[in-house]
């Protein structure tokens, strides 16, 4: 409906009645008329408002023109010839040709009406062109408008997306700080293996609840490419348990990043394998490892 509208108010529609339109133009109008019926109507009244116009600036001649044409060039009723005429029409015919009269057209009046529907098309011509002006101007305006508009859309997007950032963001500190005054959360300090001995990360679990999760502010990893992830083992009574894989982004929305559950671990450690994970850690890929506290 709003793009009927905004159509409507862009000034193409009095320039598609005129004939001012390429053929291409002429398609996108009758498009859109054939899809919102308020554009066919605001056509109809376009032409119907364009019909009236034109009636009502028409000259009508002067009711006695006509009469004072034919009396210049001489018109006639038409007589009935009687017999007795015959005889004189037909002695008259063998008479020398007189040289035949000719008579001017008085058209002084005629003239200055055809030159006042000339001042008048001369005035009608112009206001067409600053009207398609107008409207060619109008169109480049609205135009311009919606390119605002569009673009404060996105930056309202961004804000919106930025905000949502900082949320979640404020969110997830709140959620560390508050860990140290619940003992069920351990810290888990992750340290580099000769793989990488700089590499370091901390992971959170929650031994009652049974959470995990990765900080992604503390972490010290090279960024994996578009082939492998970093996933996350914990080592279960000597076995290694599977807690799913993540990336590293740096442009990453969330601090804490939540991986599976896991009842009781003694240690964890972090292994680079195939995108998508592994059913097993690859033992000369592991790059951080750390063992937990009691």
């Amino acid at each position: 409906m709003e793009e009927g509208k905004a159509y409507i108010e862009s000034g193409i529609l009095e320039l598609y009645v005129l004939g001012q339109l390429t053929v291409q133009e002429q398609h996108e109008v009758e498009a859109m008329a054939a899809k919102y019926p308020e554009v066919k109507q605001e056509i109809d009244a376009i032409e119907i408002a364009m019909e009236q116009y034109a009636l009502r600036h028409a000259v009508e001649p002067a009711a006695d023109l006509k009469g004072k044409i034919l009396d210049q060039i001489g018109t006639a009723k038409p007589v009935e010839t009687k017999p007795e005429q015959v005889a004189d029409n037909t002695k008259q015919m063998h008479q020398p040709v007189k040289e035949s009269i000719v008579i001017p057209l008085q058209t002084k009046a005629y003239e200055s009406k055809i030159r006042t529907l000339r001042v008048a098309l001369v005035a009608c011509i112009a206001l067409l062109a600053i009207s398609v002006v107008a409207l060619f101007s109008a169109r480049t305006e609205l135009g311009a408008a919606k390119s605002e508009i569009l673009a404060l859309n996105l930056d309202k997007q961004k804000f919106a997306a930025t905000v949502s950032h900082l949320e979640e963001s404020n969110t997830d500190l709140q959620k560390i700080a508050d860990m140290p005054d619940d003992p069920d959360w351990k810290i888990v300090k992750l340290a580099g293996t000769a793989m990488d001995p700089k590499a370091k990360m901390v992971v959170y679990w929650h031994k009652t609840g049974q959470h995990v999760m990765v900080d992604n502010a503390k972490m010290a990893l090279p960024v994996n490419d578009q082939n492998h992830q970093y996933q996350l083992w914990a080592l279960v009574n000597g076995k290694p348990v599977d807690l799913g894989v993540f990336d590293v982004k740096a442009d990453s929305t969330h601090i804490l990043l939540k991986m599976k559950e896991i009842t009781g671990a003694q240690a964890f450690a972090v292994t680079i394998e195939k995108r998508g994970g592994s059913v097993a850690p690859t033992m000369d890929q592991m790059i951080v490892m750390g063992g937990v506290s009691i």
